[in-house]
């Protein structure tokens, strides 16, 4: 087993159990300790864990979110599932706008090329889309966030304003009862925005954004169409999105 693919199965280990041990980590992947410790400091310089004597645990809630570069690169095989499912409700004719995630950027790996109008900020999903050639792309001006690979401000948000979309696909750090949050008040602003001018929101998160709440609230629940995710919530869960007439799709 790679390296890349013990990270991903020891971080879904600590997000479902809190802390692991070197000693758990050598029994589960069949590894030495020294490689077992590697990983942990791999980890620990991604500044995703905390290193404990022995093993390690997570963060608090309110971590610092790692750069888009090193976001892409552990994108996981359910965002990768979601960006999929994502990418198949856009049709031939469509106007859409697609937020700047990581989540979202892969619907727009997997989107078919078809004619239809995508509105992103994106730069990294701009320069992907521009490959196909029967959809038209309208990137948005602005400031760079150069670490998070996105534009914003004022001028991002007054361009947003002039057009009307079928849908607009959003990426979000937390859905829970307070609404769909992010770190980032920067991006939160445009996607608030990006919400206002279509006729049907769509959230893509993976199954460890449900019951968060992070730092910025963009909208709330009832200001949502459709919730894409990879597993089914808990009953909790689904009764919160029936109340508020939010519609969930398994990829």
């Amino acid at each position: 087993m790679y390296q890349e693919e013990r990270i991903i199965r020891i971080m879904h280990y600590l997000k479902e159990n809190h802390s692991i041990s070197i000693d758990q980590i050598c029994h589960l992947f069949d590894v030495s300790r020294d490689t077992a410790r590697r990983d942990l400091v791999r980890l620990e310089e991604d500044r995703v864990i905390i290193r404990t004597r022995g093993g390690a645990i997570l963060p608090s809630s309110h971590h610092e979110i790692k750069n888009y570069e090193k976001r892409l690169i552990t994108v996981s095989k359910e965002k990768k599932s979601i960006g999929k499912r994502a990418a198949s409700l856009i049709g031939e004719g469509d106007k859409v706008i697609l937020d700047a995630s990581t989540t979202v950027q892969s619907c727009a790996e997997q989107l078919n090329d078809i004619p239809c109008t995508i509105i992103t900020n994106s730069i990294n999903e701009a320069e992907i889309l521009s490959h196909l050639k029967q959809v038209d792309i309208i990137l948005l001006g602005g400031m760079l966030h150069k670490e998070h690979r996105f534009l914003y401000g004022s001028s991002v948000i007054e361009k947003l304003s002039h057009y009307r979309v079928d849908r607009a696909f959003i990426g979000v750090v937390g859905v829970s009862e307070a609404g769909i949050t992010l770190a980032h008040e920067e991006d939160g602003m445009v996607k608030r925005k990006m919400i206002q001018q279509a006729s049907q929101t769509i959230v893509l998160a993976d199954h460890t954004k449900l019951g968060v709440t992070d730092f910025f609230c963009i909208a709330g629940l009832d200001e949502i169409d459709l919730l894409i995710t990879d597993q089914m919530p808990d009953h909790e869960f689904v009764k919160l999105l029936e109340r508020f007439n939010v519609e969930l799709l398994i990829a």
